[in-house]
C-alpha cells in the first residue's frame, strides 16, 4: 500500500495491582488508564468487561473497538457530506457490536452494526445522504483494517420529512 504513513501512540498503564499483583485470578483489578504522550489530552479510564471481572463504570476494549468503528465512519461521512453540499445538523450513532466467545475463553467480534440517526437541513438531500454511507464505509480506516462484518442502518430525517 503506497502513500503516507501515520503513527499513533498511546500509553496503557495498568492501575489494578492491589498488593499481590497477579498472584491469583481474583487478586487484581483489571483497571487501567489510556493516555496520550500529547499533553492536554484527557485520560480514558479503562477496565475489562464486567463479565471478565471488570469495572462497568470504565471503558472496556470491546466498547472502544465499536466506538472506533463508529467514530471513523462518522468522520468520513461528515467529510463526504460537506464535499457533496449535504448539510448535516445532527448525528447520533447507536452502534452495537456482537462478540462471541470461543471454547478456549478467547473470542472475536462477529458483527458490528452502526445505527446513525442523521438530521439534514433539506429533504431533497435524503437520498444522497443515504448513498454517502457506502462511500464512508469504503474509506473508513478502521473498517478497512478489520475483517468483522459491519452493517450500516441509517435513519435520516430533514426539516419537513420523517426519518426513513
Amino acid at each position: 500500500m503506497a502513500g503516507r504513513q501515520h503513527r499513533y501512540r498511546v500509553d496503557v498503564r495498568w492501575t489494578g495491582s492491589q498488593g499481590q499483583g497477579t498472584a491469583g485470578y481474583r487478586s487484581y483489578s483489571r483497571d487501567h488508564e489510556i493516555a496520550s504522550p500529547v499533553p492536554g489530552k484527557p485520560v480514558i479510564p479503562g477496565s475489562s468487561d464486567p463479565a471478565f471481572r471488570g469495572d462497568q463504570s470504565r471503558w472496556n476494549p470491546e466498547e472502544l473497538f465499536v466506538a472506533a468503528i463508529s467514530a471513523c465512519h462518522k468522520l468520513w461521512y461528515l467529510h463526504l457530506c460537506a464535499a457533496a453540499g449535504v448539510v448535516v445538523t445532527g448525528y447520533l450513532d447507536q452502534a452495537e457490536g456482537i462478540m462471541a466467545e470461543g471454547g478456549d475463553g478467547g473470542g472475536r467480534f462477529v458483527s458490528v452494526t452502526l445505527r446513525p440517526h442523521i438530521t439534514l437541513t433539506r429533504t431533497a438531500d435524503v437520498d444522497r445522504a443515504r448513498d454517502l454511507h457506502h462511500e464512508a464505509h469504503a474509506k473508513c480506516f478502521i473498517a478497512n483494517s478489520i475483517d468483522t462484518p459491519i452493517t450500516v442502518e441509517p435513519a435520516i430525517s430533514a426539516a419537513d420529512a420523517p426519518a426513513r
